[in-house]
């Protein structure tokens, strides 16, 4: 085929070919923990567009840090000051703990609205949206324990720990929750809806967060519910923070906490992960 001279040829030469096309090796498929992580951004990145999410984590342990030193603290401990020495571990527990019903919400939403089916068309690890969420999630309780501390600590409360007793009960809470969360994430995969997993996740709670020793020492108690109280273990984890906060160490209930923690993700992450994987 002639083509004229005063015409721009419609074939590229090789020379411009290789140009345009990029010469670097393809990169490699991300791993599954590097994949996790970028899941794991991408529900930090949702705090960021949909900050009203926020408000049940920061609102809800100032108002029952505010209920419950001030309805209580005079009966129970002579002064408000007094008794919120005690509460605010357990109530650090009771609204983290809360916290983590929101991740079977989270999941039951992305697999009910089709997300999750986006997220397998990818070439990354199947479970890495899943377990970026959750990963995701530790932000919101870390933040809800903050937020927690910091006002107790306004209205008065005083961690004779120090900033290593903080920083250890603390990260007792967050593994706790982080076990926690994967019961709901089942939770989430098994019922149909958003709004079934938040009742049913805050009926669970109820009983495993107020018939404990958050809010009072369980000796006044008739005995079946001082024996409830005592091997559950949210107890456990309120005893032990609150020894951690106050500058001792109850090595009996962190070893209690921990065997929970690891019962807990030892059953429920692989069951959560075989029911994304076969059931999504």
């Amino acid at each position: 085929m002639n083509v004229s001279p005063d015409r721009p040829s419609r074939f590229a030469s090789n020379e411009a070919l290789n140009r345009a096309l990029s010469t670097r090796l393809r990169p490699g498929q991300a791993s599954a923990w590097t994949a996790s992580l970028a899941f794991a951004w991408r529900g930090v990145l949702k705090i960021k567009h949909i900050p009203e999410q926020l408000i049940d984590v920061t609102m809800t342990p100032i108002l029952f840090t505010l209920m419950f030193t001030y309805l209580f603290g005079g009966a129970l401990a002579g002064s408000p000051t007094e008794y919120l020495q005690f509460l605010l571990p357990g109530i650090l527990v009771m609204t983290v703990l809360f916290s983590t019903v929101y991740s079977g919400v989270t999941i039951n939403t992305d697999v009910t609205k089709g997300v999750s089916d986006r997220f397998r068309s990818l070439p990354v690890w199947s479970s890495a949206p899943l377990v970026g969420s959750v990963l995701a999630d530790s932000v919101r309780y870390l933040m809800a324990a903050l937020v927690g501390l910091s006002f107790g600590m306004l209205l008065g409360f005083r961690p004779e720990g120090g900033v290593i007793g903080v920083v250890a009960g603390l990260s007792l809470l967050l593994v706790f929750a982080f076990s926690l969360s994967w019961v709901f994430t089942t939770m989430g995969l098994w019922m149909k809806t958003p709004n079934a997993v938040m009742n049913l996740g805050f009926m669970a709670m109820f009983p495993l967060t107020f018939m404990s020793n958050v809010f009072v020492e369980p000796e006044t108690m008739p005995g079946w519910l001082e024996w409830w109280v005592n091997v559950n273990p949210v107890s456990s984890l309120a005893t032990a923070m609150r020894a951690f906060m106050h500058g001792t160490f109850n090595l009996g209930q962190v070893i209690t906490v921990l065997l929970a923690s690891a019962a807990f993700t030892g059953v429920f992450a692989p069951l959560t992960l075989y029911l994304y994987r076969n059931k999504v």
